[in-house]
């Protein structure tokens, strides 16, 4: 089983500043690598305070000097927001200052508020990631490529600075829907999923949806590599836990209200943390996550696994404004602990099944 961190890089208010986010995302990842993860994950969103991270691809250039073996990811690169013939460049830039470790994840992106302030219709998204998509596999495929379409006509154009993966860095996507995930199979690529803070049963749904699409496509869920985007958290404290809980619980609200359109703002930055009656408890949040002590973690862990299947678990590290050094020794206890045990008890199972 693979473990990733998966960085946000959120501010829950004033107090902190955006360089200090920054850096304890990029110190996050160095020290994901040191604990033994495979992979740390960017995100990509603009304009408030839900994420300060405006380019995965340039967190991806800048770890990538200060790590060595860790794969770098991009979760994700928001097609429609880009000139896809400038991203190809990007791309192949990341990847040569990377060695090679570049992890390519793309979506159609959800937020109406950040769509607006680059002049772009969110409702045409799909299509337009669709067509963006095409033009990236293109660009990474073929030394000269062209392109005629609906969104863009590029005339026959070569990208200089190409990948150092070939054929091309491991692609990604972002999958909340079956024609998503269909053409995520269709077309090899992996995918990314996640059932926020709910448990087993959406876990079940979500297997469910990912063999339907793989079915519908002539293909088995195991032709591609699943992430799955979990909250985990490991600790005896009760106060580190309802922490982690809260800062959880603030940046699901903020997600709700942008994909909903219904985020408010006193200062056009700042977003406001809106309870809604969708809202569990941490006891709830406790009962549903990969939450709680050592060993009710990797229990949790593995009865998620047994369901779900994924290759990859990818953990959320950086959210709101929990404790630093709290997160810091919480990737060490994984490193320590928890990613360990996972491995043994799926290599034992698997050894049993053989």
């Amino acid at each position: 089983m693979e473990f990733a961190t998966f960085i946000l890089a959120a501010q829950r208010g004033y107090h902190q500043s955006s360089d200090s986010v920054i850096r304890n995302s990029i110190e996050q990842a160095v020290l994901s690598e040191q604990a033994g993860f495979d992979t740390v994950w960017f995100a990509e969103h603009h304009f408030n305070n839900y994420s300060l991270v405006p380019s995965p691809l340039m967190m991806v250039a800048h770890c990538a000097g200060v790590t060595s073996t860790i794969r770098l990811g991009t979760a994700v690169c928001v097609l429609p927001l880009y000139q896809p013939q400038r991203l190809l460049s990007e791309i192949g830039l990341a990847d040569i200052l990377s060695n090679g470790r570049l992890e390519l994840g793309v979506g159609s992106g959800y937020q109406q508020f950040e769509f607006d302030r680059f002049g772009i219709d969110i409702d045409q998204a799909p299509a337009v990631f669709s067509e963006y998509l095409d033009i990236i596999l293109k660009g990474l495929d073929q030394e000269i490529f062209e392109h005629d379409g609906r969104q863009l006509k590029i005339p026959s154009t070569a990208i200089s600075v190409r990948t150092v993966q070939k054929p091309r860095p491991p692609i990604w996507v972002a999958a909340a829907s079956p024609p998503s995930m269909s053409r995520a199979f269709r077309q090899g690529h992996n995918v990314l999923v996640t059932a926020f803070h709910d448990g087993l049963d959406a876990l079940s749904t979500l297997r469910e949806s990912l063999e339907k699409a793989a079915s519908f496509e002539g293909k088995h869920v195991s032709d591609a590599k699943v992430s799955l985007l979990r909250c985990c958290y490991a600790s005896d404290d009760e106060a580190d836990i309802n922490s982690y809980l809260d800062n959880a619980r603030f940046q699901r609200r903020l997600s709700e209200a942008l994909y909903e359109r219904r985020q408010q703002s006193k200062d056009g930055y700042l977003l406001h943390e809106t309870p809604t009656e969708r809202d569990l408890s941490f006891e709830n949040m406790r009962e549903n996550l990969p939450i709680g002590s050592v060993n009710r973690v990797i229990d949790r862990l593995l009865q998620e696994i047994s369901i779900l299947r994924p290759a990859q678990i990818a953990i959320q590290t950086q959210l709101g404004d929990f404790d630093q050094k709290t997160m810091l020794r919480q990737i060490e206890l994984w490193g320590e602990k928890i990613i360990p045990a996972v491995n043994k008890s799926l290599g034992h199972a698997a050894r049993i099944t053989e």
